[in-house]
């Protein structure tokens, strides 16, 4: 094993005092983007989350466009509203909403829910190749599962023949 010149973890630990970053990670990112994300995570909606971080949702599309690591996150925000509005869809499916209809004095149970249905389809296609990406499925493991799957059917066929072809007892 090798020894590390102690020059070398010195110039190291020097630029670590210093501030500097490595050439792979970059200048820090502006203090809205945690926020910015965090907010489209929870709303799924570019402009309240632009409001949230107290940016124009100009910058937050021009980043988007010129950082490739925020784009990524970007997704993976977006990729988590979609499965929370899912589920709170899925909860109003269930339970309902109470709201009172127009002039009436009770509230009652509302089921109205073409809105999140349609949001639910926008995002339906980025949020499962999202999901793929997240996974980390290949497409060769993609294959090799429905090649198991198919030699399995194959057995249990050629069995089932077997199985029929075999002479009965004539008892």
């Amino acid at each position: 094993m090798a020894a590390r010149s102690p020059g070398a973890s010195l110039t190291r630990a020097a630029k670590a005092r210093a501030g500097e970053t490595s050439a792979r990670r970059g200048p820090a990112p502006p203090r809205w983007v945690k926020p910015f994300l965090a907010a489209l995570a929870d709303t799924s909606n570019v402009a309240a989350a632009a409001r949230k971080a107290k940016i124009d949702t100009s910058a937050a599309y021009q980043r988007r466009r010129n950082d490739a690591e925020f784009n990524r996150q970007w997704q993976i925000a977006l990729c988590e509203g979609y499965d929370n509005l899912e589920m709170e869809l899925l909860h109003r499916l269930r339970t309902g909403e109470v709201k009172p209809p127009p002039g009436a004095k009770r509230a009652a149970r509302s089921f109205d829910n073409a809105t999140a249905f349609r949001l639910l389809a926008a995002h339906r296609e980025s949020a499962a190749r999202q999901r793929a990406i997240r996974d980390q499925v290949s497409a060769a493991d993609i294959r090799a599962s429905i090649d198991r799957k198919v030699e399995e059917l194959r057995q249990r066929v050629l069995a089932a023949k077997a199985l029929s072809e075999r002479p009965r007892d004539a008892s």
